[in-house]
């Protein structure tokens, strides 16, 4: 049944026959009816048939072994050749604003952003904060090109000022947001990374984003690197987290419950490095005086540290 809101009614239907394998016919019927007003019931309608057959399989195209010297066998992640020139700052600064001047929805301004990201890997940090002095202008449509790939960039150095950016409260919250969440992305993470957005978490507007990317960033770097309990940059972030749990996660407000339960889900986050807080998990489970949230977060922290 139509409703009297239907303006456009389609159908379409196809049959195909194969024969060892191969897509030998396929016909198709479309029928497509435009009611310019239901109530009355005029309007127009198209009937389409199509079909399309197999005439002839060609023979095997002989294979030239002399094309295979530059073949080779690869994942389908996207490749970029990596270049062996020294990227200087000017030459990033002016690709910025080839970024601004070009069309925001064009061919051109992909491949200049995906240039833009590949050239920051290759700046030192210095070099980076000297970018960001002479390059940090909006463009006209309000676009900070510089902004949107630091995140991608996912190296020491962009991660660094990034921290610095957010710190000195010369971003948009938005992008500050933006930042923290592509922490959780970072194929690589460092320990120099970790221990540089360590002290965020000590601020007393330190957000979800916050709390929850820099743990994810733990998370990955214990992934990789065995005994990552004693890194001290790792040791930081925890030690930070477990002065939130001293006291068996004693609350006195309802502010300090919905800090504490986002500490817990962060403590969770880190996984592997949040094993040396396990018995202070277990004292917050164990109180039947704290609210149920809050003991089901603390067992739920243990989700990710093994038994």
């Amino acid at each position: 049944s139509q409703s009297a809101q239907q303006i456009l009614s389609s159908q379409l239907e196809c049959v195909q026959s194969i024969k060892d394998g191969l897509l030998e016919e396929a016909k198709c019927t479309e029928s497509d009816r435009v009611t310019l007003f239901p109530q009355q019931g005029s309007g127009a309608q198209t009937h389409t048939q199509s079909v399309l057959k197999l005439l002839h399989v060609g023979t095997d195209t002989l294979y030239n072994k002399g094309d295979s010297e530059d073949l080779y066998v690869t994942n389908i992640l996207y490749e970029r050749e990596v270049t062996e020139r020294e990227v200087t700052g000017a030459e990033v600064t002016e690709l910025v604003w080839k970024l601004c001047l070009a069309h925001s929805a064009s061919y051109e301004t992909a491949d200049l952003f995906m240039t833009l990201v590949f050239e920051l890997r290759h700046l030192p940090l210095e070099a980076l904060r000297a970018l960001w002095q002479r390059s940090s202008f909006k463009c006209r449509d309000n676009w900070q090109p510089l902004i949107d790939a630091l995140p991608s960039c996912a190296t020491e150095a962009c991660v660094v000022l990034m921290k610095d950016l957010i710190a000195s409260g010369e971003v948009e919250e938005d992008k500050i947001e933006y930042f923290f969440w592509s922490f959780a992305f970072i194929p690589n993470p460092t320990s120099g990374m970790i221990e540089s957005l360590a002290p965020l978490l000590k601020s007393p507007r330190a957000s979800q984003s916050c709390f929850l990317g820099v743990t994810a960033l733990v998370h990955r770097f214990c992934s990789a690197h065995s005994s990552c309990d004693i890194v001290p940059a790792v040791q930081s972030v925890m030690g930070t987290l477990g002065k939130f749990l001293e006291g068996n996660c004693t609350v006195q407000d309802s502010e300090d419950l919905s800090k504490l339960q986002l500490v817990l889900k962060a403590v969770g986050n880190a996984g592997l490095a949040a094993a040396p807080l396990a018995p202070a998990l277990g004292g917050c489970a164990a109180l039947r005086s704290h609210p149920m949230g809050i003991r089901l977060a603390a067992l739920h922290a243990f989700r990710r540290i093994p038994c």
